[in-house]
């Protein structure tokens, strides 16, 4: 008997040193708990706020599919919407300029102008104006013309060259000596028709000019001789 009630108070002390023990593991597990877990994770939620507003704020941008504007047409330049609206001016000086004329202009002895144009088949013609006015016109037809104005002689060759004088006119019919020692022999064929054969050192014909109802004109040897259609003849170097 004696052994028996030594023992079983060690065994409420165990029990009791159990009991103690469960009663400290409690708390303890209690403080580890849902409750627990809430409080860190609310804890962990407050303080992780910051580094969570992070994504938040990059997420969103201009180049997703989802929130991309649809693009726009770049600026053009005011300059290039004017140069494409505006039609072309069309250039006044160059349209209406006219091409140079292949034709020349000879000052004559009175003071007029001979203005010459080639007219095909390399013959020419020429217009004699004075003030604006056109006074008379030669052309060559394949040989070479000559005019009596008013005691100015004009020749207009078959090279579109023009010779002009004053004076030395003689009147046929007749024989007269001329200038580059050529002799002319004027006679009358008709009204206003006139010839005159030109002839050399040994009088023999080297040219005939037929002045019949207008004036005609020749070139000798560097000699001009003009023979109007009323008889006069004139000769110049």
């Amino acid at each position: 008997m004696p052994r028996k009630a030594t023992h079983r108070p060690t065994t409420v002390r165990t029990l009791a040193g159990a009991i103690l023990t469960v009663a400290l593991i409690v708390p303890v597990a209690t403080a580890c708990g849902p409750d627990s877990d809430a409080s860190a994770t609310a804890s962990g939620t407050a303080s992780a706020a910051p580094v969570a507003t992070v994504p938040t704020t990059a997420v969103p941008t201009a180049t997703g599919p989802a929130t991309t504007a649809p693009p726009t047409a770049a600026p053009v330049p005011t300059t290039a919407v004017a140069a494409a609206t505006t039609k072309p001016t069309t250039p006044t000086a160059a349209p209406t300029a006219k091409p140079k004329s292949p034709g020349r202009s000879y000052p004559l002895v009175d003071g007029s102008t001979a203005e010459v144009q080639p007219v095909g088949n390399q013959n020419y013609t020429a217009r004699i104006v004075s003030r604006g006015s056109v006074l008379a016109t030669l052309e060559t037809k394949d040989a070479d013309a000559g005019l009596d104005a008013n005691d100015m002689f004009v020749v207009l060759s078959v090279d579109g060259t023009v010779h002009s004088w004053m004076g030395g006119a003689h009147q046929g019919p007749g024989t007269f000596k001329l200038a580059g020692g050529w002799t002319a022999k004027v006679t009358k064929v008709g009204e206003l028709h006139y010839r005159a054969q030109i002839l050399g050192l040994d009088n023999a014909v080297n040219d005939t000019l037929d002045a019949d109802q207008h004036d005609t004109g020749a070139v000798a040897n560097g000699v001009h001789i003009v023979l109007s259609a009323g008889g006069r003849i004139s000769a110049h170097m």
